[in-house]
């Protein structure tokens, strides 16, 4: 049965770039009703059009799953493709690579991503590829009838009472030890808080890992999940009050020192975050991995920014020289270079 997706909140009827939310809009969603995967998306919506994105300047790539639907239910006037089964880093890099003036929005799923797609997740978090990698996480497989995925918790029971006897995949977790500079954990049913660092995810110099627990309705949302939005909101534990401060905003004051941490974003915009565990520094990135450790051992799930790197760093269209215009659009004089340009380079390799 169909689901839509839900609607958008009241605010201006246009943005700072003269759009209206309905051009942040896709197609209807074919995902069952209720499905946090819809939440996700109505969220994106927002935070594109309360940050002015230009839907030309997106692209969306997606793998395969029911995750991988969604990319269809927003920004219709962007830029999308949908990979095959955990490939989609594969095909963010080279559309990354091929044009750097476009955003690149990338939705997986947890079978996506830490069962086929896991190789190529771990080389995207090392590359620091300029995106925002979205994995709605719902432990178990619903295109195939609810199977256990690798995010699945120990000890969690399947809807026909098998039970998971393997330790889950944290991807939080390998994406600091890969070296990500911006990892959070959200819960599709806290919108106001997924609402908040999306926008700062978006406005990140570099890869932004958001592993979103959006409950699966059909197949994960009974009892003896930890997954379902029942035990979710029952065992979540946010670590901060998270705001967000884009860099046009002319209106913001900082806070008194001791208040609140302030980390600048790659386009200048903060991002603000007013602790509750006051133990967590989401700029240390070994205390980062403790954390995570310690809430698996207790059974808790922590959500919130988990680590926020204080030094940018480059990012791989840097890294790899690549030039500032789309490479569809240099003359063929640039693309193939002469004889003589190719001579020099085998005879410095001679």
């Amino acid at each position: 049965m169909a689901g839509t997706t839900e609607a958008p909140e009241a605010g201006p009827s246009t943005n700072r770039i003269g759009l209206g939310k309905k051009d942040y809009a896709g197609s209807k969603s074919t995902l069952c009703v209720g499905c946090g995967h819809d939440l996700i998306t109505a969220r994106i919506i927002d935070s594109a059009f309360d940050l002015g994105l230009k839907p030309e300047n997106v692209v969306k790539i997606s793998g395969i799953g029911c995750s991988s639907k969604t990319p269809a239910y927003f920004m219709s006037r962007s830029f999308a493709f949908n990979s095959v089964h955990g490939r989609m880093p594969s095909v963010a890099t080279g559309a990354s690579l091929a044009n750097r003036q476009l955003k690149v929005i990338g939705i997986s799923g947890d079978g996506d991503t830490a069962n086929i797609g896991m190789g190529q997740f771990i080389h995207l978090m090392r590359r620091n590829l300029n995106m925002v990698y979205i994995v709605e996480n719902n432990g178990v497989y619903g295109l195939t009838k609810g199977q256990f995925s690798a995010t699945a918790d120990k000890g969690s029971k399947q809807k026909w009472g098998t039970v998971n006897t393997a330790d889950p995949v944290d991807l939080c977790a390998l994406a600091i030890e890969m070296g990500c500079g911006f990892v959070a954990r959200l819960f599709a049913g806290n919108t106001k808080m997924m609402k908040q660092v999306l926008q700062a995810a978006m406005a990140h110099k570099g890869t932004a890992l958001l592993d979103v627990i959006s409950p699966c309705v059909t197949f994960n949302n009974h009892a003896g999940s930890t997954k379902s939005f029942p035990y979710v909101k029952d065992h979540e534990a946010a670590l901060q009050d998270i705001g967000f401060v884009p860099v046009y905003d002319p209106t913001y004051q900082e806070m008194k020192e001791g208040e609140e941490r302030v980390v600048s974003l790659g386009d200048g915009s903060k991002i603000t975050l007013k602790a509750l565990d006051n133990s967590h520094n989401p700029t240390d990135r070994i205390a980062a991995l403790s954390m995570l450790a310690r809430s698996r051992d207790d059974a808790k799930l922590l959500t919130g920014m988990i680590y926020v790197s204080p030094k940018a760093q480059p990012v791989y269209a840097e890294t790899q020289q690549m030039v500032d215009a789309p490479l569809a659009s240099l003359p063929a004089e640039v693309t193939r270079p002469p004889k003589t340009v190719l001579d020099k380079m085998m005879d410095s390799l001679s």
